[in-house]
């Protein structure tokens, strides 16, 4: 084997964890070592950029940044922590040499810290174990450092994988050390370990342009952006390059822009070389996974593998009486077309399908939350939508069923062990482990079909007081399960339209939990509440009181009403049945049957039978 040139000047690592393990506040003290971005008073988390990572806490889509220590440029992307973002680690993974694996020193490994290891380790990635969050009260971080060891080897690691650095941080703090007996005031010894153990880039100048394109950005001027890791050879603004796709055709296009990554900023350059990853525009129908090389050499590199998405909701335009009178601006099915083809081109952990002649679009992602982040973009972006109950995907398997599965893994407060153990065996959820954790909470592992935890989350939030912590992370597909238990309760259903009375809602609160505040417009067949019966009624919400002119003692004074549940997205998706469907818009989330009338619910209950 010839021995490979690699460009010595540079570093190119990913940062994998586990959700909310510190990714984004380690990457702002990395900047801050490095001198690669002026920080305002009181800025956090630069790299969530996005508006609903800020209001989440968590990264949603993959960055760049890229800073120069001891004139080595380190290119650091941060990566989902999620496992419903998957593809997106999955593609992050591919252009770059070296993995900094972050673990809670408190917390330790959780399923997608071994979700994201996984990934790294089937990639060949060299890892440097990076144990975060020192300054955490109970922290335990030798234990910590022992638990992802033995996690290594449950994934298989080879033993050159297994001799992997470790560093302690906090990346509030802005700290490193090698060695914990030992203070640090900076992150000097994090960016040390980088470079002696994180490989340089394999970069061949000399050898015909080849990029793997592993993310794509669109641009109004400039058109689709493919961004990726030149492999081998240069490229130059206005040259003319060959586009290799995943089925092996080959197009061609002349490249526009070039732009490579400064502090967190994208700043034109005029060539590109291996090594370096970058963003290039000027060629129109590229997409993820394909390779753009020289003309006079047009070889594609291995393509990337996503995962196939398990959960479908069927998206459409909003029918609703109320349609447009919420502020939305893209009210129409070809509004929604549009911008669900935007983002299939973009994401692709996405899949979107046409239905019932295009009026409506069978929408599939990786997860519950993969598809919540992006309704609620486009609500936020003017869409008006209405959405069905999340469905998972099954898949045929000779004569049987397959349909996903997910492993569990939840810590409670022992006080309240029994009703959720109680409640996961209903949705027939098989534990594998259980053991008390060092904080005194108890620690259950346990897989169960993905459709048995549609609607889990908020009766578990009530169950454990909101003091339970849950994590899921798709598994694998086996066997169909069988049937589950449904929704307990029924629904409150408007008898007519109107704006909502208090005295009317005084009346209802009895006979359940109301959804809606006086005054709230609605319409027929908007749900607004859920009954404590396993019965659905239609109520009249807008009923006032008859006024007399006599004053009744003691009656007439103010109506006091139980506070009405605030209508979450991901309440209103885990909450509704087949028949049922969540109106979004930007005002307002709505619940309501999907047949408004009573006499047309009468209809298709009859045809059913």
């Amino acid at each position: 084997m010839t021995h490979q040139k690699r460009r010595k000047n540079m570093r190119n690592v990913a940062i994998i964890a586990h959700v909310d393990h510190g990714k984004t506040t380690l990457v702002d003290a990395l900047l801050k070592q490095a001198g690669a971005y002026e920080f305002k008073d009181g800025e956090t988390a630069i790299m969530d950029s996005n508006p609903l990572e800020k209001e989440r806490g968590i990264t949603i889509l993959s960055k760049n940044a890229s800073f120069i220590y001891k004139g080595i440029q380190f290119n650091i992307v941060d990566t989902p922590g999620h496992a419903d973002f998957g593809s997106e680690v999955e593609r992050i993974l591919r252009m770059v040499d070296g993995v900094l694996l972050l673990v809670d020193a408190f917390e330790g490994p959780m399923p997608q810290t071994k979700f994201v290891l996984k990934k790294s380790l089937e990639l060949h990635l060299k890892p440097i174990l990076l144990v975060n969050k020192l300054d955490r009260p109970n922290v335990r971080p030798h234990e910590v450092a022992d638990m992802t060891f033995d996690l290594f080897c449950e994934l298989n690691a080879t033993d050159e994988q297994l001799d992997f650095p470790i560093v302690y941080s906090s990346g509030k703090e802005g700290t490193a050390t090698l060695d914990l007996d030992e203070e640090s005031s900076d992150m000097k010894p994090l960016l040390e370990t980088i470079i002696r153990r994180v490989l340089p880039p394999i970069a061949d100048p000399s050898l015909p342009f080849q990029m793997l394109v592993t993310m794509l950005d669109y641009d109004s001027y400039v058109g689709r952006i493919a961004i990726g890791r030149v492999f081998h050879g240069k490229v130059s603004v206005s040259d003319q390059i060959a586009l290799v796709r995943r089925d092996g055709s080959i197009g061609k296009g002349k490249v526009t822009k070039i732009l490579t990554y400064r502090g967190l900023n994208r700043v034109e350059a005029k060539s590109a070389e291996a090594g370096d990853i970058i963003s290039l525009a000027g060629i129109e129908d590229v997409n993820v996974g394909d390779t753009l090389s020289a003309c006079d050499n047009p070889k594609g590199l291995p393509t990337i593998k996503i995962d196939e998405p398990t959960i479908s909701m069927n998206f459409s335009h909003n029918t609703s009486p109320l349609a447009g009178k919420d502020g939305g601006r893209f009210l129409t099915s070809r509004h929604v077309r549009e911008r669900l083809e935007h983002e299939a081109m973009i994401n692709v952990g996405i899949k979107v399908e046409e239905v019932d002649g295009g009026e409506r679009f069978k929408v599939s992602g990786r997860g519950e939350l993969h598809l919540a982040i992006l309704i609620e973009t486009m609500r936020r972006e003017g869409y008006e939508l209405e959405v069905s109950p999340p469905e998972v995907i099954l898949k045929k398997a000779g004569d049987g069923i397959l349909e996903p599965v997910e492993e569990l893994v939840i810590e409670v407060e022992p006080d309240y062990q029994g009703s959720v153990m109680q409640a996961l065996g209903l949705r027939r959820a098989e534990l594998n482990k259980m053991q008390n954790s060092a904080v005194g909470t108890i620690r259950l592992e346990y897989v169960i079909a993905s459709r048995a935890l549609i609607g889990f989350r908020s009766d578990f939030l009530l169950m454990t007081r909101g003091s339970g912590i849950m994590y899921q992370n798709f598994l694998e597909y086996q066997k169909y399960k069988g049937d589950l238990p449904s929704r307990q309760k029924g629904v409150m259903i408007s008898q007519s339209g109107g704006k909502t009375v208090a005295y009317a809602l005084f009346n209802l609160q009895d006979r359940g939990e109301i959804f809606i505040h006086p005054g709230d417009e609605m319409y027929e067949g908007m749900i607004i509440g859920a009954s404590n019966k396993g019965y659905d009624m239609t109520v009249n919400a807008i009923k006032g009181k008859k006024l007399t002119n006599i004053r009744a003692s003691g009656s007439d004074e103010a109506i006091q009403l139980i506070t009405p549940r605030e209508i979450t997205l991901e309440f209103a998706l885990e909450f509704i049945e087949l028949d049922e469907l969540v109106e979004v818009t930007p005002k307002n989330i709505r619940l309501r049957k999907r047949f408004l009338t009573e006499n047309e619910r009468k209809t298709v209950k009859r045809s059913k039978q």
